[in-house]
């Protein structure tokens, strides 16, 4: 009785291991008796079904290595207002199942099958920056591999916030971040790796893109920082996907139409300033480009300042800048057919100074005339001179007059008066001159402007 108590404690030993090692066994290789050539039975992968619920490793101290790429297949929308970006993205994430093994020579020569992926354990991966919930399509499969790599691809539409500049609209590019990372597992159980190179991903997205709209992907790079929470460290692998807008519609929707209509209001100029045409003209143009302003207020961002709209402003303030200089051009015109007013002496002096020939200034070229190049008869209204002065009489009808010194007098102040309405006309053409090569200056800034920042 004493003797037979060791036996049976050693054939108790002896079953134990047996089925500790028959385990083992079970565990770590999937059945073959399943596999044919119609196809396998659920059966052989239930006990790797049960363990879904639990990372798949042998030994807990050990991490679960998920290598991670994407592929960029559409920029469906950037909204400058929201500061969102929303992409589709194809995620692509492999890692190793321990419990996964069989042999394929053994199982009619399978190496790999398409597994249900709601049977199997899968990485927690989000993207950090996604403003919107998980819109993956539901019954998607993992193909798994006689060695245990599960390759498990998910498309995705993705909005994300992203920090967008709008300065330089519509010639913009923005520098959007997309962090993946794990929601549970820190870096003791989950480490990151990347299944491609950043340059495949790259020339991948840029070859099967889908849209040729408003957006083009420049360069994808990327950065693997940690994210440290609390006491815990999380991995991440952070991608920064630079996109360019593509300014064709912009431009010929809103740059040369406002181009065209400010190029028209230069022109305008050579319309003499006393011609009645000018002033309304200017007014119908002006009455246009705010209609043009209101139609195209729907291509521009919603927030922000971009420098189309500073352009746009400053087209708007030349404009009335020279509706204003008409009606002041107009205005001094007939106060100098009626009754020219005395101009100052720095205004004079001004004058003098820059209708010098040496000096390159704003003012018309100068004629070998009497005062300052015009007269009388270049206003408006006149056909001849002695409609704005009177008939100036001769010396031997002023003899018979009898009246010599009056004559000369009224000589005298007439010819005051003529020099002084040259004064002003000069300076009305001066000034018409000078707002002109503004528009000029104006106009070969944004032009070189344009091209920078394009080939840019």
């Amino acid at each position: 009785m004493a003797g037979g108590w060791p036996v049976r404690v050693g054939l108790l030993l002896c079953l134990t291991v047996n089925l500790l090692l028959q385990g083992r066994g079970d565990t770590f290789t999937i059945n073959c008796s399943g596999f044919d050539e119609h196809g396998v039975d659920p059966a052989a992968f239930q006990a790797v079904f049960d363990r879904k619920a639990f990372r798949p490793v042998i030994n807990y101290s050990i991490p679960t290595h998920v290598n991670i790429s994407f592929t960029l297949s559409a920029i469906l929308e950037v909204d400058a207002h929201l500061q969102l970006l929303t992409s589709f993205l194809w995620i692509n994430l492999i890692w190793d199942n321990p419990f996964i093994r069989w042999n394929p020579k053994e199982c009619v020569s399978i190496n790999k099958l398409t597994v249900s992926a709601e049977n199997l354990w899968l990485p927690d991966i989000f993207i950090v920056e996604s403003m919107d919930m998980d819109k993956s399509p539901a019954g998607l499969t993992a193909y798994v591999s006689s060695e245990g790599r599960i390759k498990y691809d998910r498309p995705v539409r993705v909005t994300s916030i992203c920090n967008l500049d709008i300065f330089y609209f519509p010639f913009d590019q923005q520098n959007c971040t997309l962090t993946f990372s794990s929601f549970l597992y820190t870096v003791d159980s989950m480490l990151l790796g990347m299944d491609k190179e950043v340059w495949e991903i790259t020339d991948t997205s840029r070859n099967i893109i889908q849209t040729q709209g408003e957006w083009e992907l420049l360069g994808i790079n990327k950065a693997t920082p940690k994210m440290s929470v609390g006491g815990s460290v999380y991995d991440q692998i952070t991608f920064y996907v630079a996109i360019r807008r593509r300014p064709t519609l912009y431009v010929i929707n809103l740059l040369l139409p406002s181009g065209f209509l400010v190029a028209i209001d230069a022109l305008s100029f050579y319309l003499p300033a006393e011609s009645e045409n000018r002033a309304p003209f200017k007014i119908t143009l002006l009455l246009g480009y705010n209609v043009f302003l209101l139609m195209m207020n729907d291509f521009l961002p919603a927030s922000g300042m971009p420098l189309i709209s500073v352009y746009f402003a400053l087209c708007l303030s030349l404009m009335v800048l020279s509706l204003l200089e008409t009606i002041f051009i107009t205005y001094l015109l007939h106060l100098a057919i009626t009754q020219p007013p005395p101009m100052p002496r720095w205004l004079h002096s001004l004058l003098v100074h820059c209708t010098r020939p040496t000096k390159c200034c704003p003012t018309v070229p100068q004629k070998e005339t009497k005062g300052l190049g015009l007269t009388p008869a270049h206003l408006p209204g006149l056909k001849e001179p002695v409609e704005l002065v009177g008939k100036v009489p001769g010396p031997q009808e002023a003899e018979l007059n009898g009246c010599p010194g009056s004559t000369r007098a009224r000589q005298e102040d007439e010819a005051q008066k003529q020099h002084l309405v040259g004064l002003w006309v000069q300076f009305s053409h001066m000034m018409d001159l000078l707002l002109f090569r503004i528009y000029l200056l104006f106009m070969a800034t944004f032009i070189i402007t344009v091209i920078i920042l394009w080939n840019t």
